[in-house]
């Protein structure tokens, strides 16, 4: 599978099944955002890798109402960083950007693997960051769920999220999300 392929074929899937997730597909991650561009080469980003069940059902009670499907995961992925550790240039924070990048490849190797990898923001980050014991001063800025999509949709999915599962939710047209030159202009 190239990149494009990956791309298209990415979903954030919430009805999953267990699997296991060898140590090896965990290394592949670890290797992976190794390589992901930063300023600077700062590399900002802190992973945890959770399969701990004690801690996995610790994070559960973290979770908002909407994100109880999370529970079928197979493998959590705390993503953390803190402003000073990327480039600040003026008022720019390139610490969020660049972090990103290095989660996007997670993701798209996930895919790649045939495993749906599927960020969330609904959680509550202080519990969950004092679960991990990572530093006060980091931001935790998702969790990735990683998992395998399930045939059966997850009962306990909302109706909107039950239609996700079958069709690929609409995407805004090209023209409101990209411009030439300038702003506003196509």
């Amino acid at each position: 599978m190239n990149v494009k392929e990956a791309i298209e074929k990415r979903r954030a899937y919430r009805s999953l099944e267990p699997i296991q997730i060898s140590e090896d597909i965990i290394t592949s991650f670890k290797e992976l955002v190794q390589l992901a561009p930063s300023c600077m080469n700062n590399q900002p980003w802190k992973f945890v890798f959770i399969q701990d069940k004690s801690i996995l059902n610790q994070i559960f009670t973290t979770l908002s109402p909407g994100n109880k499907w999370v529970e079928n995961a197979s493998l959590m992925i705390g993503v953390l960083s803190k402003p000073e550790d990327d480039c600040i240039i003026g008022k720019r924070y390139y610490y969020l950007f660049d972090t990103g990048i290095a989660t996007a490849y997670i993701i798209l190797r996930a895919t790649e693997l045939g495993l749906v990898a599927h960020p969330i923001a609904g959680f509550n980050e202080e519990k969950a960051k004092n679960i991990l014991k990572a530093p006060k001063d980091m931001r935790l800025i998702t969790l990735i769920n990683i998992g395998k999509k399930s045939i059966n949709i997850n009962p306990i999915l909302s109706e909107s999220m039950k239609m996700g599962e079958n069709k690929r939710p609409p995407r805004k047209s090209l023209d409101e999300i990209s411009f030439r030159n300038q702003y506003g202009k196509n």
